[in-house]
C-alpha cells in the first residue's frame, strides 16, 4: 500500500492552540496513542470553530459533520508534552472542505503529525447534506476552492 503524504500551504492556517498529552493518552508503546491523537485533533477543531463563531449545530439543525480523516505521524509524543495545533481550512466546495492540522512539539520544534478532516455541512433535522452557509464562507474568503 502506498504511504500517505500530507502537506499544506502555509497561508491556510488561521488558528493555534496548545494541548497537553495526558498520562491517560499513552498507549502500550509508551507514546501518544492514535485514538488519543484523534481526540486531540477533534478538540483542536472544536476550539477553532468556536474561535471563529461557528456553532456545532445551528438552530435550524445545520452543523458540520466529519466525512473523513487522514493522519500521518512523524514523531512520538509522550506524557506531559505540550503540542501546538495549527489549524486551518482549505479546498472548499459547495458543501464543505477540509480542516487541516499541523501538530508540533514547541519545546524542540519537532513535527509530530499532519492531519486533515474532510467535512460537509449537514442538516440533522432534515437528515441531508446542505450547501455551505454564506456566513461560514465569508469568514475564510481567501480559501482556495475546488470544483
Amino acid at each position: 500500500m502506498a504511504r500517505l503524504t500530507l502537506s499544506f500551504p502555509e497561508d491556510q492556517y488561521y488558528y493555534t492552540t496548545v494541548l497537553t498529552v495526558r498520562v491517560t493518552d499513552i498507549n502500550a508503546g509508551n507514546h501518544l496513542g492514535n485514538d488519543s491523537m484523534i481526540s486531540m485533533i477533534s478538540e483542536a477543531r472544536a476550539r477553532f470553530l468556536f474561535e471563529f463563531g461557528v456553532a456545532e449545530t445551528e438552530r435550524d439543525g445545520t452543523g458540520i459533520i466529519v466525512t473523513d480523516l487522514a493522519t500521518t505521524y512523524r514523531a512520538e509524543a509522550h506524557a506531559r508534552d505540550e503540542l501546538l495545533f495549527e489549524v486551518g481550512v482549505m479546498d472548499f466546495n459547495k458543501y464543505g472542505g477540509d480542516v487541516i492540522f499541523r501538530i508540533t512539539r514547541p519545546r524542540d520544534r519537532t513535527l509530530v503529525a499532519m492531519a486533515k478532516q474532510g467535512f460537509v455541512f449537514y442538516n440533522y433535522k432534515a437528515g441531508q447534506v446542505v450547501a455551505m452557509p454564506d456566513e461560514f464562507r465569508a469568514k475564510f474568503a481567501q480559501v482556495n476552492w475546488i470544483d
